[in-house]
């Protein structure tokens, strides 16, 4: 029996979404049982989510463009290169108000989950 130790993902799961970002899971609820996720994202300009408070550590690397955080009152801007890692339980809001697409590997611990994300209902 050929048992094999490691997990090749070529066909990531992609999350449907109705604000024009990619999401490709590669690994997590979506895709493959398991611990944590793994999502290659594309947020296209102009984009922001509502406020969230996770249940789940939140690690972002960005790959191109820039993308926006405002985590507990502070707005933090990352380029391409940096990273960040924001504790579970903590008040935050992604966007991209930049003119270019943002392109960006998101892994969280655990797994993401709508049931432990938390989204506040959006006012106008």
């Amino acid at each position: 029996m050929d048992s094999k130790k490691y997990t090749i993902q070529k066909t990531p799961f992609v999350v449907p979404t109705t604000d024009g970002k990619l999401i490709e899971e590669h690994f997590g609820n979506a895709s493959h049982a398991g611990a944590l996720s793994i999502a290659h994202m594309i947020a296209p300009a102009g984009w922001s989510e509502p406020f969230q408070t996770p249940e789940f550590d939140e690690y972002t690397y960005i790959i191109k463009g820039k993308k926006q955080f405002t985590i507990a009152g502070d707005v933090v801007v990352l380029e391409a290169g940096q990273s960040i890692k924001i504790e579970k339980d903590t008040r935050v809001q992604y966007a991209n108000p930049f003119e270019e697409p943002c392109e960006y590997l998101a892994i969280c611990l655990p797994a993401f989950s709508m049931d432990l994300v938390h989204r506040e209902e959006e006012t106008e």
